[in-house]
């Protein structure tokens, strides 16, 4: 036997032809019959992912190089092995097949992982493409101790660098191009050609080009960057439209007749390091920090400026437990809040708005060679790797492999990150790039929700809502319905439905009655039509508050072309709680009229009964 909904299925389809509703139906987001909302929350991503490798080089590594997932390794006297980290159970080995007086003294991988220049202590240099075995002489390279190389960003392919910056330890900067390419029967070198443009000076003598960097502004405007190590020289100039590659030459000739722009501190410690923080691949530096003998020169990059790149720059000056005859800084790396120092046994973090040092973390190094040549080293913000050393005489490494996007990194293990500090600056500088979401997610983990709201509220961004709503709602439900509410019509609240559902079902009172708050304010002041929302706001009254259940059901209207709650679904709620008045009147609009009439009759009985055993 059919039951009677079914019954009234079949009699609403004979009347009324079946129609494609733009409502969303309680099944497309998981209403039950029992008024439930079946939703799965949305698993938050760690923003740092650390795992372990073990790993046993067969000999002592001595250099690094990593860039986009390629690590290129040196070990031993002779042995180049390198990894493709999305492959890392596939290493590839490569002997050098160089003299036996010669070691590696650097390697340069350009930000593609397809070039690898390996500087030799000789004064050699070898050059090996990432899709070949096969290592090749840089003869016009021949006697000149390669220290820093400026690749090209734009003109670069997987088998040609492009123009490209050399730097020496005797202070001269060439221009080179290098391909993989055979050449011609008459020119099988890989090294197109090798001039010099321009050399540096520390007083009065050539210094070492430490760190070079060339970067593209807008209007077709060049600078470049390039460290001694004491000295951070600026080249701008402009290279002709179509002729880029001519490479840089024009540059440094526009800067011949006056001084090159250059800062200058009192002392260095034999070396300085220049890092940058990018928040896209692909696109351009936004700040950057120097390392070198005072401290660390930190600030923005402004490509607008006309004859400098640098902006709001700052010195952090090394803390006392940095002492330069046992525990020198080693590398640096940037992220969006905060400059890495490696020291020979820790990681020391620092916050780039206000100095102060927001995390350590112990690397369990020693001083010696293997802890200065590990290095660390920054993998076009996709890969860190610190070097753990814990059997330095037999050999042995662990290496840390942590991934994680640099656009979105925040350095979460310090609890003193100075927040307060990132939103004041924010809130004067709109040209502060400001990672809402992770300054967020540190508050919720450290369980300050109500600081965490406030950026939510004053940033205003509908998915940052989405997402922490959930963890929110838990805690601090007022106000997080005040928040939805001011938000008003920006949100869509059946998105919102995965913060309200748990609580709807086994959270405290005031977390139910924030959700009929919000449901209520949704449906009266919003005038939302969607389906979802009223049967959810229907299961809501039918089990927390039924004397409002019957009052909506009268002023949702009276024909089911104006209602926007589901009508079986209100009649199986409705008698599942015993509801009877309300059933008569959901019989109704659904135009079951014979069982609308029997229902009232039980009722205006019990009534009847009620009322007579209240009088007797």
């Amino acid at each position: 036997m059919s039951s009677i909904l079914d019954e009234y299925e079949d009699s609403k389809n004979s009347r009324h032809p079946v129609q494609h509703s733009s409502r969303l139906s309680a099944a497309n987001i998981g209403i039950t019959h029992s008024g439930f909302v079946n939703v799965r929350l949305e698993e938050e991503k760690p923003i740092f992912n650390k795992q372990r490798i073990d790993f046993s080089p067969p000999e002592k590594i001595n250099h690094f190089a990593v860039c986009n997932n390629q690590l290129c390794m040196s070990l031993g006297k002779d042995t180049l092995l390198r990894i493709d980290l999305a492959k890392p159970d596939r290493p590839n080995q490569v002997e050098l097949g160089r003299k036996e007086d010669s070691r590696v003294h650097k390697l340069f991988l350009d930000p593609t992982g397809s070039h690898l220049v390996i500087s030799l202590s000789t004064s050699e240099c070898l050059y090996l493409n990432r899709n070949t075995q096969k290592v090749r002489s840089l003869s016009r390279w021949r006697g000149h101790l390669i220290e820093s190389v400026g690749w090209n960003k734009l003109l670069r392919t997987e088998t040609n660098t492009g123009p490209i910056l050399v730097g020496t330890s005797q202070g001269i900067i060439f221009e080179a191009e290098i391909s993989a390419s055979e050449g011609s029967l008459f020119n099988t070198n890989p090294d197109q050609y090798f001039k010099q443009v321009h050399s540096l000076e520390e007083d009065g003598r050539p210094a070492p080009v430490c760190c070079i960097e060339v970067e593209r502004g807008p209007e077709s405007k060049v600078f470049i960057i390039a460290t001694t190590r004491k000295r951070l020289f600026q080249f701008v100039g402009r290279v002709a439209e179509g002729s880029e590659q001519q490479g840089f030459s024009s540059i440094f000739s526009q800067n011949q007749e006056l001084l090159p722009s250059f800062q200058e501190f009192p002392f260095n410690m034999g070396y300085s390091e220049i890092t940058f923080y990018t928040s896209k691949l692909r696109s351009c530096p936004k700040a950057f920090a120097w390392m070198m003998g005072n401290g660390v020169l930190y600030g923005q990059l402004d490509y607008v400026k006309l004859d400098s790149l640098l902006s709001d720059v700052q010195v952090w000056d090394y803390t006392p437990d940095i002492d330069f005859s046992f525990n020198k800084p080693i590398s640096i790396v940037l992220t969006q809040f905060h400059f890495l120092l490696l020291l020979p046994d820790r990681v020391k973090a620092i916050c780039t708005l206000n100095g102060q040092v927001g995390a350590r973390t112990h690397t369990h190094a020693r001083p010696g060679y293997c802890g200065v040549q590990a290095g660390l080293l920054w993998a076009l913000g996709r890969v860190l790797v610190v070097p753990n050393f814990f059997h330095l005489r037999m050999m042995k490494a662990t290496v840390f492999l942590g991934t994680f996007n640099a656009a979105e990194m925040f350095w979460y293990p310090s609890p003193d990150l100075c927040l307060d500090t990132i939103l004041s600056r924010r809130s004067t500088d709109n040209s502060f790039d400001m990672d809402y979401e992770r300054v967020i997610s540190h508050h919720c983990q450290h369980d300050d929700y109500s600081a965490a709201l406030e950026v939510l509220s004053k940033h205003c961004d509908e998915k940052l809502f989405y997402k922490f709503s959930p963890i929110l709602m838990q805690h601090i439900p007022k106000q997080v319905v005040d928040a939805w509410i001011q938000m008003g019509s920006r949100l869509e609240p059946k998105k919102l439905i995965p913060a309200l559902v748990n609580y709807s079902q086994m959270g405290s009172t005031q977390q139910i009655n924030e959700t009929i708050r919000y449901m209520e304010f949704c449906v009266y002041q919003l005038t939302v039509t969607e389906e979802a929302i009223h049967n959810y706001l229907l299961s809501l009254y039918a089990k927390y508050k039924p004397d409002s259940l019957l009052w909506y059901l009268e002023q949702a209207g009276t024909h089911s072309s104006d209602i926007h709650y589901d009508l079986k679904y209100a009649l199986r709620l409705c008698a599942e709680h015993g509801y009877l008045q309300a059933c008569v009147l959901v019989y109704k609009i659904m135009e079951l009229y014979e069982e609308a009439v029997d229902l009232a009759l039980q009722v205006s009985v019990l009534a009847s009964f009620d009322e007579y055993v209240a009088n007797c």
